[in-house]
């Protein structure tokens, strides 16, 4: 379920940035006005999706049954940074050299103007929205939004978590959760200042980790009324309040990952599951590469091919293959070697200080305290 959400909406992601940038979609405008302007329009709500599956993903790794065991946060946002930050750099590396190949054989809006060392730097650090600097591909927003929000999740887990070796409630991190989810579809996410931070994309997230909880089979059904409450009551006040389809777009994947996020297929026979899966699994990878292979495409259709309407559709059907065999690729080459590498890494420190902490000697006080 959640690699067929993924798979469908990095698809709507290249498939609005084709319509939107570009002179490609101008041109074929022609001919498919309607399904270009939809595009160009709102098919850029499939973030949500994204951001829902974030949060539904984030509780099951911080909190899985709502109450959080964790040492030290810091470490954990720090292992989030390196796990999006590499493949990260990669593509940006990538989106700078495609401006530049870009720039050579057409004048657009879409192409970037070559870097400064702030904005390299600002987009290393993930702040370039908050520093106010240009992104450097479409979509790096996202991957900078991603982290803020996965940090302010760690910490309304560590907030809420054992206190003087007391067990905490049950219900206060799902509380502090929905009571971000409220804070922000009622007020952040009304004022569009708020759109590089954190807390203007919480309620989608929010509700992602609501959903996680609310499914847990596990849980009493006195427990799951209160989540179920809000993952359902939130959302509608917001939309009662000022209608945002990117809302309503949240709330119906939250309701969907409620229902079947927690199901196991039955088989995995056939062919479509392995696509379904695969697809999901390289969306991140997409994400990130299609923006410069499709201003790639849209430079060599505007300069080498007629400004034909119907040969200007088919650069567009080009440029969405080419972004799917270069997340694939990429997925291959880059992400995944760079996360095997990062994990043995991770896995190498956390071994040697396990020896260095069986290796100490232990007074009888430390292992009483332990039992």
């Amino acid at each position: 379920m959640i690699n067929l959400l993924k798979g469908l909406a990095a698809q709507l992601i290249v498939l609005h940035h084709l319509a939107f940038y570009g002179p490609m979609a101008d041109r074929a405008r022609d001919i498919l006005p309607s399904l270009i302007d939809w595009l160009g329009d709102h098919a850029r709500i499939a973030v949500q999706v994204f951001l829902v599956i974030g949060g539904f993903l984030a509780a099951k790794s911080l909190a899985p049954d709502g109450l959080p065991r964790m040492g030290n946060p810091l470490h954990l946002i720090w292992r989030r940074y390196i796990k999006l930050a590499p493949p990260f750099f990669v593509a940006m590396l990538l989106a700078v050299i495609a401006s530049g190949w870009a720039a050579g054989l057409m004048t657009h809006d879409s192409i970037s103007p070559a870097p400064t060392a702030l904005q390299l730097g600002a987009h290393a650090l993930m702040l370039h929205g908050v520093l106010g600097f240009e992104s450097l591909s479409a979509g790096a927003w996202y991957v900078a939004i991603d982290f803020q929000l996965y940090a302010l999740m760690t910490l309304l887990a560590w907030l809420s978590g054992q206190r003087d070796g007391a067990r905490s409630p049950g219900w206060l991190l799902p509380g502090l959760v929905a009571a971000g989810v409220a804070a922000s579809l009622l007020h952040f996410n009304l004022d569009a200042d708020w759109d590089v931070w954190a807390p203007y994309f919480f309620g989608s997230y929010g509700l992602g980790a609501l959903a996680w909880w609310a499914s847990d089979p596990q849980r009493r059904p006195g427990a799951v009324a209160p989540l179920l409450a809000a993952l359902l009551l939130l959302p509608l006040l917001a939309l009662v309040l000022e209608f945002r389809s990117r809302i309503a777009l949240a709330l119906v994947v939250a309701c969907a990952l409620f229902l079947f996020g927690r199901i196991r297929p039955l088989s995995r026979a056939g062919w479509a599951l392995p696509a379904v899966d695969y697809a999901g699994k390289i969306s991140f990878s997409v994400f990130l590469v299609h923006f410069p292979v499709c201003l790639m495409v849209n430079a060599a259709f505007t300069r080498f091919v007629p400004e034909h309407a119907y040969a200007q559709a088919f650069g567009m059907l080009v440029a969405w293959i080419a972004s799917l065999v270069a997340g694939a690729a990429f997925f291959k080459r880059v992400e995944t070697p760079l996360g095997n590498v990062l994990g043995q890494s991770r896995q190498s420190v956390a071994g040697r200080a396990s020896l260095a902490g069986a290796e100490r000697p232990r007074s009888p006080g430390r292992l009483a305290g332990r039992s």
